[in-house]
């Protein structure tokens, strides 16, 4: 939970967010709901999957709630800002600007000033990009991580976690009932349906799917698609320094491809590409 006299913790944990490539630190101060959804209610919340209908508008709606939730609730960067919160927010302008409308989507950003090394984007189109992150990559590896950002987005995945999360709310709200409407569900627990948001689990085909549209991205806008390998590089540090602790391994999740195969993957690719092109 944010707080204004919070402890800036070394050591950091792995988490699988809408960005899913990233990490957040143990005393996280990104501010989300606290809620636990135990087992069972997630089992129900399957069962009620062919029960429930929940549309693509409604869907969309959902998540853009969850994202002004978190917009009120955390330190917003802005070009209006008088202190160095204004750079990051020029600085995400400037490399996000050019690609709001990229691939047939309506695409927003904002920075949040905390002390993650996060990102994520939701359904709706609502990128947030963390400036921790922004202060261990480069531009193009920002953009790259932006890339994949837009992959989940465009492929589906961001839409279907999101649907299963309102349908565990809705389990854990009516209990089997299918009485009410998407709005209750979001009014009744914004703030752990805005915990979906970071910390949702994609599989390792999705994350690998993401990761290739990421480098079409790159390479279709002039950009060279190495920089999602030196990204996948720094993430693959930071995980050999979470490794070392037990503990915090313990809380890295097991279906998340590991960043530096990931990097490997893409550098081949790139060699691979290079040759057909020669």
């Amino acid at each position: 939970m944010y707080s204004e006299n919070f402890i800036i913790m070394n050591k950091i944990i792995l988490t699988l967010s809408f960005a899913c490539l990233l990490y957040t630190s143990i005393n996280s101060q990104i501010k989300i709901g606290n809620t636990n959804i135990g087992k069972g209610k997630i089992e129900a919340a399957k069962n009620l999957a062919t029960a429930i209908t929940i549309s693509d508008e409604e869907i969309a709606m959902a998540a853009a709630e969850s994202v002004k939730w978190m917009d009120e609730n955390n330190p917003v960067c802005k070009i209006t800002d008088k202190d160095n919160k204004k750079a990051y927010a020029e600085r995400l302008a400037k490399i996000f600007e050019p690609y709001k409308n990229y691939d047939g989507l309506n695409l927003n950003y904002k920075v949040y000033y905390v002390i993650d090394v996060n990102a994520f984007a939701s359904p709706d189109g609502s990128v947030r990009v963390f400036s921790s992150l922004m202060d261990i990559m480069t531009d193009d590896e920002l953009l790259a991580i932006i890339g994949h950002e837009i992959g989940h987005v465009k492929l589906g995945h961001s839409k279907k976690g999101y649907k299963q999360a309102l349908l565990t709310a809705a389990a854990a709200k009516y209990a089997g009932d299918t009485q009410g409407s998407v709005a209750d569900i979001v009014n009744s627990d914004i703030g752990s349906l805005a915990q979906t948001l970071t910390s949702a689990q994609f599989s390792q085909s999705q994350e690998s799917d993401a990761d290739n549209y990421s480098y079409k991205f790159l390479v279709s806008n002039g950009k060279d698609p190495q920089a999602l390998v030196t990204a996948f590089t720094k993430f693959a540090e930071m995980e050999k320094q979470a490794g070392v602790d037990k503990g915090l391994k313990s809380k890295m999740l097991s279906s998340h491809p590991d960043s530096e195969k990931r990097a490997k993957k893409i550098a081949e690719k790139i060699k691979k590409d290079s040759k057909k092109n020669k």
